[in-house]
């Protein structure tokens, strides 16, 4: 029989997964409130992947145009492809106003107009009066918004006595014997040690698993960690056949791939192929301003054809672009481009994931003690296709939401039940601590996502991707745990992908080109449910 690691036990009121804005947010209303709350986290919380949000937090404030909540929430129905669930959006887009004004009293430096009130830009499929003209509604700091969203909640989390585990991988859930969640096991990246965390309740936001593709903006840290935890629990998971391409990722040679925010064609930048062809105004009525999936299948249409697609801010920005969008400015210039004088190369890339774990209006998912919020989770909201800039909206006014209701829960058992061990032995514990010596692995699994589960798919693709998957997975112990959490939300994904015969918003079947009245329900997915899809393929 293995020998048992030996494990440090830590107890708290809550552990929160994840230090992304979501977490954040959530860490410090809990913490506020008293809890003794901890925070896990792989990478220092100012570098989760919420830095790299650029263009803004969506919000009706109403600053340079007239606005309300309610075109605001029709926009996001709308921006769903009608799969959101509006209750939830409407909660979303009536607390936008206060969760931004919030932030702001927290300390966020958001860009100012000459009158000091909070900057709004505009941003695709936002509209004022129901679809009737764009409107300004991204609240801005610069072209840098989740890196000052991130800056101000964690100094604020410090303020309120939260804890931070640094640089710790969560491993998997603790759950009792009457199939509660209490708490997580986690490896501590810098001595290799594994930790407890044990409490009351547990919050996961644990982000996305962008990392499965290879043309992608997400962090090296987006492996889908808490998805896979939760789907390894053997429980559904929501709508992860859509999959959201940002149409504009520069092409500088880069991993992750820089963005060109969106507001630079809110700010009235164009889309154009290397013929000089203006080639969105054809497709789309509001042209470069479509829904972001509309935009990324005609970029991937155009390079499918041989040609490449340029981003030519030059007539609508000029030189602004360097001091109002400093960030893609140098990403730009680093790869030896000049916005100014010359287009901007780009192309899609993978981006954000709607679906994820299910859970209902106050953040529960249906495995008690546990909470998810953020990209990790699916609350309905993003339906088929997420808006742009409600991101960032859903973390915070989720990752409140949740504080709050966790905070309002009956007070909290003193004393956790004994603590009887775990089982976590010699081999679960060398399969941890592996290094990602693999390379090539991971880049087989970028690759079958890339080719046949990306922007377009059919099922002849999608049944390769899946038996290549079941291959990747027999080798996936001589690798690490993060390989395997994003082999099996990839698994997810192309299994729901190939149950949803039909086209909407960030799932596009070129065998099912049409949207289905049919269809017009939310998947779930169990990773049994997944692997016997993968058996059949």
């Amino acid at each position: 029989m293995s020998k048992a690691y030996e494990l440090t036990d830590h107890k708290y009121d809550v552990v929160v997964l994840g230090a992304g804005g979501a977490g954040l947010r959530a860490t410090l209303g809990m913490a506020a409130a008293g809890l003794k709350t901890a925070c896990i986290t792989k990478v220092f919380p100012t570098r989760s992947h919420t830095v790299a949000a650029q263009g803004g937090v969506s919000a009706a404030l109403g600053n340079l145009d007239e606005d309300h909540w309610e075109w605001h929430m029709y926009d996001t129905v709308k921006g769903a492809d009608w799969l959101g669930d509006q209750d939830a959006i409407e909660y979303m887009c009536r607390e936008a106003v206060p969760a931004v004004i919030e932030m702001e009293h927290f300390g966020m430096p958001f860009s100012r107009t000459d009158d000091g009130r909070i900057y709004q830009r505009p941003f695709g499929g936002h509209m004022r009066n129901f679809g009737e003209a764009p409107v300004r509604r991204a609240c801005a700091a610069a072209d840098r918004t989740g890196h000052a969203m991130l800056h101000t909640l964690y100094q604020q989390s410090l303020a309120h006595n939260a804890e931070f585990f640094v640089e710790y991988f969560a491993l998997d859930l603790i759950m009792s014997d009457d199939g509660v969640c209490e708490g997580v096991v986690a490896w501590n990246l810098d001595d290799g040690t594994i930790h407890t965390f044990r409490a009351h309740q547990t919050v996961m936001a644990t982000g996305g698993y962008g990392r499965a593709y290879f043309s992608c903006t997400s962090a090296h840290t987006c492996t889908g960690d808490g998805n896979a935890m939760f789907a390894r629990a053997g429980l559904p998971l929501e709508d992860h056949e859509f999959v959201q391409f940002h149409p504009t990722a520069i092409l500088t040679g880069r991993d992750p791939a820089p963005l060109a925010t969106e507001a630079l064609r809110g700010e009235g930048a164009i889309l154009v192929n290397d013929l000089g062809e203006r080639f969105m105004t054809d497709i789309h009525p509001d042209a470069e301003l479509a829904p972001r999936d509309i935009v990324a299948r005609a970029n991937y249409r155009q390079i499918k054809a041989g040609r490449a697609v340029f981003l030519d801010t030059r007539a609508a920005l000029g030189e602004k672009i360097l001091t109002a969008y400093p960030t893609v400015a140098q990403y730009c210039q680093m790869a030896g481009i000049d916005p100014v004088a010359d287009p901007i190369p780009v192309t899609p890339a993978a981006h954000y994931h709607m679906g994820g774990v299910k859970v209902d209006e106050d953040g529960r998912s249906s495995l008690p003690g546990l909470w998810v919020c953020g990209e990790a989770s699916c609350t309905g909201l993003h339906g088929a296709n997420r808006l742009a800039s409600n991101s960032l909206l859903e973390a915070i006014v989720y990752g409140a939401r949740i504080a709050e209701d966790i905070s309002g829960l009956e007070p909290l058992r003193s004393v956790l039940p004994p603590f009887d061990g775990i089982a976590w032995d010699a081999e679960k514990g060398a399969e941890a601590e592996v290094v990602l010596r693999n390379l090539k692995a991971v880049k087989d699994l970028r690759a079958i996502m890339s080719n046949d589960v990306g922007v377009e798919r059919d099922a002849e693709g999608l049944r390769r991707a899946l038996r290549g998957l079941l291959e990747l997975e027999d080798t996936a112990l001589e690798v690490t745990r993060a390989y395997l959490n994003m082999i099996t939300s990839a698994t997810l994904v192309a299994a729901a992908a190939l149950k949803r015969t039909e086209s909407r918003g960030g799932h596009f079947r070129t065998d099912f080109p049409q949207t289905s009245d049919a269809w017009q329900v939310h998947t779930e997915m169990t990773l049994g449910e997944a692997r016997a899809i993968r058996a059949g393929a």
